[in-house]
């Protein structure tokens, strides 16, 4: 009787255990990942009968490289490999198009953000993806605002309280957490869910599914409430919305091999030149990641 009960024990735990996983990074020193990125945001305006539509477009690669591991985290240097935005107006037409990596002679936009590659940010990412820290992000907006041309010291710091708001070190690590901030504390199996949050213009709060595990590979479904809180001097949007996530994770090291991220926010927006005037406001947005090495 006693062996039985004890197999039975055995048996009982041993269910409990099995499809578990511990989805975390596991990485090495000089491990590294390149990853493609692709954006679109369509930003729709109504005021008194006429709309407004602002198409965004942004495409890069990044890289992800590991340069060792202290307190139990990863430290990892992010470098912009390229870079492409397109703007465009439907009432003004092409307000900005820029390739990163294509100089234009006189262009301060192309200067800009040409001086954004081959430099690389370290980051400080917890082994559940948690961005804890990220240095060289000021030491950047200050190279990419020297690239502008320009000279007296009112414009270049006007500049760079512009481009810290997308490249500062706390900017980069709300942007990009988005990316890297996916997997519970403790272990799961498919059907679990868990929940996290992370901040920034754009605020979400998280609810996580572990869809299946197959041949080293993760599916993982997220669902969030989204509040874009953007204020700019010509400019502002306060807008609550969804956002829904698919992912592809590699259980070997953690890092996605492909993520796609849909979301759409509704609410308003104000502009300067028309006071406190609300105009009613929707952003549809796309953005997707793929690992390419």
């Amino acid at each position: 009787m006693k062996n039985i009960l004890s197999l039975s024990f055995l048996l009982f735990f041993s269910s409990i255990t099995i499809g578990q996983v511990k989805l975390e990074y596991k990485l090495e020193k000089d491990d590294v990942f390149t990853i493609k990125q692709e954006a679109k945001q369509v930003i729709t305006q109504k005021l008194d009968g006429a709309e407004h539509e602002l198409t965004n477009e942004i495409d890069g690669v990044l890289e992800f490289r590991v340069l060792g591991e202290e307190d139990n985290n990863y430290e990892i240097a992010l470098t912009f490999k390229d870079l492409n935005l397109k703007m465009v107006s439907n009432i003004q037409g092409e307000l900005m198009n820029v390739a990163a990596k294509e100089i234009v002679e006189g262009d301060m936009q192309s200067n800009i953000f040409n001086s954004l590659l081959e430099h690389p940010i370290q980051m400080t990412l917890s082994r559940n993806g948690h961005i804890l820290k990220v240095k060289g992000g000021d030491s950047l907006v200050a190279k990419m605002a020297q690239a502008s041309g320009l000279e007296d010291e009112f414009s270049l710091n006007m500049m760079k309280k512009s481009l810290e708001k997308e490249f500062g070190s706390e900017a980069l690590s709300n942007s990009y957490e988005q990316m890297t901030y996916l997997y519970p504390q403790q272990q799961v199996k498919p059907g679990d869910t868990w929940k996290n949050e992370y901040s920034g213009k754009l605020s979400t709060k998280n609810t996580w599914t572990l869809e299946t595990i197959e041949d080293a590979s993760a599916e993982i479904m997220g669902k969030a409430e989204v509040t874009m809180d953007i204020t700019e001097p010509a400019t502002t949007m306060n807008l609550i919305g969804t956002q829904d996530t698919h992912i592809t994770a590699d259980l070997t090291s953690g890092f996605i091999k492909k993520m796609k991220v849909e979301g759409e926010s509704e609410g308003t927006g104000t502009m300067a030149q028309l006071g406190d005037q609300k105009i009613p406001t929707t952003i549809k947005s796309t953005i997707t990641y793929e690992r390419i090495n």
